[in-house]
């Protein structure tokens, strides 16, 4: 029982990043409808940004992230404007995988040429320490990067729910005809939408780089990992990726403790057949447009 615990514990710290990591993507999704395969690549490439501040100018993590965010929000707008936007609007959803992949690819190549393909990892002087807490380990870096994503997490659902901008989101993700004819600028909510989700990739990848060794490929891993998660929880729905992140994220490290830690990645794909064979939309998700 001692291991399961200490499983579920490990598990719910990982789930807060797989859950930040999702959170673009599914947005990407709801807003423009942008199935975005080239979010664990922005994923990988925030590790490397970070892990070179780190190396290069002692910047924590941490503090990398309230740097490169801003940066990496405007790479995503324009992203989108020249990537995305010129795609037909019926043909988007089939498209965008395929210009996604591509970038996808342009990101790993350009990181193979500058860092070469050998693995790296952000060890931060605290990369080892843990608390130790009625008998269970916690990991002071995990501890941390589940804070960090709840944070951030929350300020992107207030920014969904409180604000204007939000509410324009919501609308374009219900229905952008109608949002259109109320006046909602979509092509602007599309891009900035877009470079929330880069942003939020960048976050993501400056915890995941101290958490776990990464290097130019690791993107296909994490891509296929993201996709299964925003499955089960509903495409589309932000709620919906949260609660299937954490649930994930203990279900896959239950596995490894209890059975075997080879194949506990496999939890995923067995968890998306599933799903798909049962409950198509997912969890949270409906038969209808967008569930933000």
């Amino acid at each position: 029982m001692h291991l399961f615990i200490q499983a579920c514990i490990l598990g719910l710290l990982a789930g807060g990043v797989y859950a930040l990591m999702a959170s673009g993507l599914t947005l990407a999704f709801g807003v423009m409808r942008v199935i975005n395969v080239a979010q664990g690549a922005m994923i990988v490439l925030g590790a490397f940004l970070s892990y070179t501040l780190f190396t290069k100018a002692h910047i924590d993590p941490f503090v990398s992230v309230v740097l490169l965010t801003p940066l990496m929000f405007l790479v995503g707008v324009a992203l989108q404007l020249v990537f995305i936007r010129p795609l037909r609007a019926d043909e988007r959803e089939e498209l965008s995988l395929l210009v996604t992949w591509a970038l996808a690819l342009g990101i790993e190549g350009l990181l193979s040429v500058l860092y070469k393909t050998n693995y790296r990892s952000t060890i931060t002087s605290y990369a080892d320490k843990s608390w130790r807490v009625l008998g269970y380990h916690l990991s002071e870096v995990r501890v941390f990067a589940f804070g960090m994503s709840v944070v951030i997490l929350t300020l992107l659902y207030l920014l969904l729910t409180r604000t204007e901008f939000g509410r324009t989101v919501r609308a374009t993700v219900q229905n952008p005809v109608s949002a259109r004819l109320l006046g909602v600028n979509v092509d602007k909510v599309s891009a900035l939408g877009f470079g929330i989700s880069v942003a939020t990739a960048t976050a993501a990848g400056a915890v995941f780089g101290m958490v776990t060794p990464f290097f130019p490929g690791s993107h296909y891993d994490l891509i296929s990992r993201l996709l299964s998660i925003i499955v089960l929880g509903g495409l589309g729905s932000l709620g919906g990726a949260i609660i299937a992140a954490l649930f994930m994220g203990m279900a896959e490290a239950v596995f490894a403790a209890e059975i075997s830690p080879t194949w506990s990645s496999f939890t995923f794909f067995i968890v998306l057949i599933a799903i798909l064979l049962l409950r198509p939309q997912g969890l949270f998700g409906t038969n209808e447009r967008g569930a933000l």
